[in-house]
Order: C-alpha cells, then sequence, then structure tokens
C-alpha cells in the first residue's frame, strides 16, 4: 500500500498579530460611526416626541371644541368615557397614558402661562433626553417653544 503525502503548508491560518491588527481597525471604526448613531437616534426620539405632542394638542383641541372651550384639567380625562355640552356621550380618547419617546408620561399645565404671556392652550412636556422634568425649559421638549405670539 503506497502512501501518499501533501505537502503541508508552512502557513496554515491567521497570527494572533494578525487577528488583532483587524480587531484594532475594526475598533477604531466602531469608535467613529457609534457616536454619531446615538445622535440620530436621540435627534428621531425629539422629532418624535414632538410629534406625539402635536397629536395631543389636537386631540386636547377636539375634546374643547366639544367641552365649550374648556379643556380637561388633567390628562387623565381623555382615558374615560365623556358627554360634551350637547349631551353626546363620547368613548375614551385614549386608552392608555401617552408617554414620549423615552416612553415617560407627558406633562400638563392649565392654565397654562409662559413667564407674562397668557396662552389659551394648555402646555405640554416632555421631560426629554435626560428624562428630568424642568418645566418645560432644559432639554424638555414643549409645544410653546415654536410658538408665534403676537
Amino acid at each position: 500500500m503506497q502512501r501518499s503525502y501533501r505537502r503541508v503548508s508552512a502557513r496554515g491560518g491567521f497570527t494572533l498579530l494578525e487577528i488583532l491588527i483587524v480587531l484594532a481597525i475594526i475598533g477604531v471604526i466602531a469608535a467613529m460611526v457609534v457616536p454619531k448613531l446615538i445622535g440620530q437616534q436621540v435627534a428621531s426620539y425629539i422629532q418624535a416626541t414632538k410629534l406625539s405632542i402635536k397629536g395631543l394638542e389636537n386631540t386636547l383641541d377636539a375634546y374643547a371644541v366639544g367641552m365649550g372651550g374648556s379643556y380637561p384639567q388633567d390628562l387623565s380625562a381623555l382615558m374615560s368615557p365623556y358627554t360634551d355640552l350637547s349631551g353626546v356621550q363620547h368613548p375614551p380618547l385614549f386608552d392608555k397614558v401617552q408617554v414620549d419617546a423615552w416612553q415617560m408620561p407627558f406633562n400638563y399645565e392649565l392654565p397654562a402661562s409662559n413667564g407674562s404671556v397668557s396662552m389659551q392652550q394648555p402646555k405640554i412636556w416632555s421631560n426629554g433626553p435626560n428624562r428630568n422634568n424642568e418645566n418645560g425649559s432644559g432639554d424638555d421638549i414643549n409645544n410653546w417653544a415654536d410658538r408665534v405670539t403676537p
């Protein structure tokens, strides 16, 4: 019986040094890309929260129309059935507490005032990325920052 010998290559795989260099390159690339991705995520959360606040404002306006211009004292009123001034029974407008993109409930204040300027609509704000209530300032996202007052 004749044996067949194959020539064994002196180089069978990657060396530890080559693997470490590749891992270092991947690490450098990740260090440059990850902060940009995190910044984009926060920006998208802020935009989503602004849209949620706008939707909540629209719902509150619809509620106020049926109630003769009166806004509810707190947001929990939107989770209960109500009867408008014309006697029409309405189902709850929401089935759960409304939350921002960070899963924190919205803050609501009525009557609303912003310094010396009195506002007709209630103040609604999110605690923002740091999740600390700063009463609409700091990194909080609110419904009055973009308003133009006459």
